[in-house]
């Protein structure tokens, strides 16, 4: 597209930093987050061959797609609820809990953090209006 800024590369490893630009901390921090996002991650994948009986997670592989489809819908929902109650802390700790189970959805179908990090990339510098036009209908 003409016009739209030249990108940087994306370290998906460690760093959100060229991604996130808006972020008021500093890179440090970004890695940081990004750090956490990993390890939650690996965590996620490593409970796809548990035992359902002793981790949540391992449950919610073992009921399928449509549980862990459901699962984040929930999350979603109750983030919404605590962001219009303008409940800080509770939109805060349900924003974890819909992070955390989008992490699943994504294990579940073979997604990874760096896959969306990728598509936020490809993204970037477009605006909303004119990224929205260009999905296939």
């Amino acid at each position: 597209m003409g016009g739209r800024p030249a990108r940087r590369g994306l370290n998906t490893s460690r760093s959100l930093c060229p991604a996130i630009h808006a972020l008021p901390k500093s890179c440090e921090t970004d890695r940081m987050s990004s750090s956490i996002l990993d390890r939650i991650f690996a965590t996620i994948l490593s409970r796809k061959t548990a035992d359902p009986a002793k981790s949540h997670t391992a449950a919610l592989f073992a009921k399928g797609h449509g549980a862990v489809a459901r699962k984040v819908g929930e999350e979603a929902t109750e983030t919404v609820v605590a962001a219009m109650e303008g409940n800080r802390a509770a939109t805060v700790s349900e924003s974890a809990d819909l992070l955390f189970h989008l992490m699943v959805l994504w294990a579940d179908h073979g997604i990874t953090p760096a896959d969306v990090f990728a598509e936020l990339e490809r993204r970037e510098g477009t605006s909303g209006v004119a990224e929205k036009a260009s999905r296939p209908r």
